[in-house]
């Protein structure tokens, strides 16, 4: 089987059974290109052009996340303005960071504020967020959001497999013992506008109920029954078309992640600055 999928050029990843990722079966590159990974691993220890790349990432990041709170905010949440001008007033200090780690702490404060908008948008007790636990997931909300950042995780690093980036080495995450870092800076610029979005729609349409979820002493995952209806609502999402400003034509979500790993190597060889996705709704 491993066989085949390396002869096909298919990424296979693995997922235990609290839907936690844990690796991926990576075929041999196909896209090779020596020039590309020079330049690659040149702006990771040039601390100035790491950094550089490390602001974009976090500033897309913000922005997207401004994105949605500006979404509800025109339908009716009035109390997320507030949460807006907080973002904007920690945002306006990522110019003053002198490293990646530094940039990494204000991302992290950023979103600390906009998680807070959650219970605003979702108004469910039973999803009420309190606060962001990890592995494991302490409340429903979490669960929702841990299984959600993993999926897109692996569809960036699916979709790095079709570049000639390497997946090895990122810029806003250390590249160090892990396997993959480039997946996750990627990642934080489409977690607001594809895992988010995703999930307030599941819960406030009622896809998702308390029913859906299995709590034990590890903590509290999706059954096997949610991880179906997150898991089929995601491919759904990522085929989901958009009409795109540039390109003038409709381009699914999925390829939308991929444009942008384009638009990084335009900015590794000095065609172009990298400029993030932002969502334009």
């Amino acid at each position: 089987m491993l066989e085949f999928l390396t002869q096909n050029e298919v990424l296979l990843h693995f997922f235990n059974r609290y839907g936690y990722y844990i690796g991926s079966f990576y075929p041999r590159e196909h896209y090779n290109s020596g020039w590309l990974i020079l330049k690659q691993a040149e702006h990771y220890l040039d601390q100035e052009k790491r950094l550089d790349l490390a602001r974009r990432f976090v500033r897309g990041a913000i922005g997207n996340m401004e994105r949605v709170l500006e979404y509800y905010l025109r339908r009716g949440v009035a109390e997320l303005r507030a949460i807006l001008e907080q973002l904007e007033l920690i945002a306006a200090a990522l110019e003053a960071q002198d490293s990646p780690e530094a940039l990494m702490a204000i991302e992290g404060n950023v979103r600390e504020v906009y998680y807070g908008a959650f219970d605003l948008i979702l108004k469910q007790e039973e999803f009420s967020f309190a606060k962001r636990t990890r592995r494991p997931p302490q409340n429903r909300l979490n669960a929702l959001i841990s299984f959600g950042n993993s999926l897109l995780y692996v569809a960036a690093l699916s979709e790095i497999y079709r570049t000639h980036l390497d997946p090895r080495i990122g810029f806003l995450h250390t590249t160090n013992f892990r396997r993959f870092s480039l997946n996750l800076d990627v990642a934080e610029v489409f977690k607001p506008i594809l895992v988010d979005r995703l999930i307030f729609s599941l819960v406030n349409k009622g896809q998702l109920k308390a029913e859906h979820f299995s709590e034990g002493v590890e903590g509290i995952f999706l059954t096997e029954a949610g991880r179906k209806i997150f898991v089929q609502e995601w491919e759904e999402k990522l085929r989901t078309t958009i009409d795109h400003a540039q390109l003038k034509r409709k381009v699914s979500y999925r390829r939308l992640i991929r444009l942008d790993l384009y638009k990084l190597e335009k900015h590794l060889l000095g065609d172009r600055p990298y400029e993030p996705y932002l969502a334009g709704w």
